[in-house]
């Protein structure tokens, strides 16, 4: 049972809620996830089960792809669709026809502004901690505090037309933009969302989320959590668990001897001459003659040495 399972995650389901949901399912505790949706957001979502649960931490930092719609019309004390909604807007604020008259130059040029390299402040309605709490419980409470911004890179923004036009107008009033997002884990794509109104004049909020992609992980070997119980029911879950190796197959790799190998079994640095072109601090699969995993190790490029960070002994 050892490995990952990418998780088709509906709506209205907490990435806990995922956990928790397999945890019943494979009957066992040992299970994690390594990057959160918000309960709105679906999509791909890495879940870790039993010693695959020690490689989270190689994995919460990939690269995340997202398909998203940005409504124009009115913002949210949340910056997405499960907010309050703001006052309206100020008569400075494009809204209605005017929104829909939007050149598709000044739309790329408002999304070009938003490339590479920027800042984000967290939004008060996330989970990160600020003096050992949770920014949202200090939000349900009204109390608002000041965050550092967090640099973040975006790595592709793109508008994506669905009708005639790239935007599109709803029954209320509002219209809706889709994009497409790569970018580095820690980007909030609610605020990305809010940034793309700033720059059009227009108030706005994320009214969908649906992530892709999480490193090499596609939406297209994704299952569902009502799928994964079939399997479990007809004892072949095993098919669609990845294993550890297979969750890291994009980091560099080194084959060790059997004597090598024992001692990275012990903890034991082993001093590495071939690996000047491994990047600095970066983990290292460690492989045994077959070809199995049995650590991931981070080189010490000032002393040529691979150092084991997990290790994966075997079961006895």
């Amino acid at each position: 049972m050892d490995g990952l399972l990418i998780i088709d995650k509906s709506a209205g389901l907490t990435s806990h809620d995922v956990v928790a949901r397999v945890r019943r399912t494979l009957r066992t505790r040992r299970v994690g996830h390594t990057g959160t949706l918000d309960p709105f957001a679906t999509g791909v979502l890495v879940v870790v089960v039993e010693r695959a649960t020690r490689l989270a931490q190689f994995l919460t930092t990939a690269v995340k792809e997202y398909e998203a719609t940005v409504r124009f019309g009115y913002a949210t004390d949340t910056g997405d669709c499960t907010g309050r909604r703001l006052d309206a807007p100020s008569a400075q604020d494009r809204v209605g026809e005017s929104v829909l008259a939007l050149p598709e130059s000044e739309i790329e040029s408002a999304l070009s502004s938003l490339r590479g390299e920027i800042e984000q402040v967290p939004p008060m309605y996330s989970a990160k901690k600020v003096q050992g709490k949770k920014l949202y419980e200090l939000a349900r409470r009204g109390v608002e505090v000041v965050r550092a911004a967090a640099r973040v890179t975006i790595y592709e923004l793109e508008a994506v037309q669905r009708g005639d036009h790239l935007l599109q107008s709803n029954e209320d009033g509002t219209q809706d933009l889709s994009i497409r997002v790569k970018c580095s884990a820690g980007t909030y794509v609610r605020t990305l969302a809010e940034s793309i109104g700033e720059r059009l004049g227009a108030s706005a909020h994320l009214a969908s989320l649906r992530r892709t992609r999480a490193g090499d992980f596609g939406i297209e070997e994704a299952i569902g959590l009502d799928e994964l119980q079939e399997l479990a029911d007809a004892g072949r879950v095993e098919e669609r668990i990845l294993s550890p190796d297979a969750a890291l197959s994009g980091l560099p790799f080194l084959h060790l001897t059997a004597d090598e190998a024992r001692r990275a079994l012990h903890g034991v640095a082993l001093g590495v001459r071939d690996g000047t072109n491994w990047p600095k601090d970066r983990p290292i699969r460690m492989l045994d003659a077959n070809g199995s995993l049995i650590a991931v190790g981070v080189y010490d490029s000032a002393s040529h040495a691979l150092r084991p960070r997990i290790v994966f002994s075997p079961e006895k």
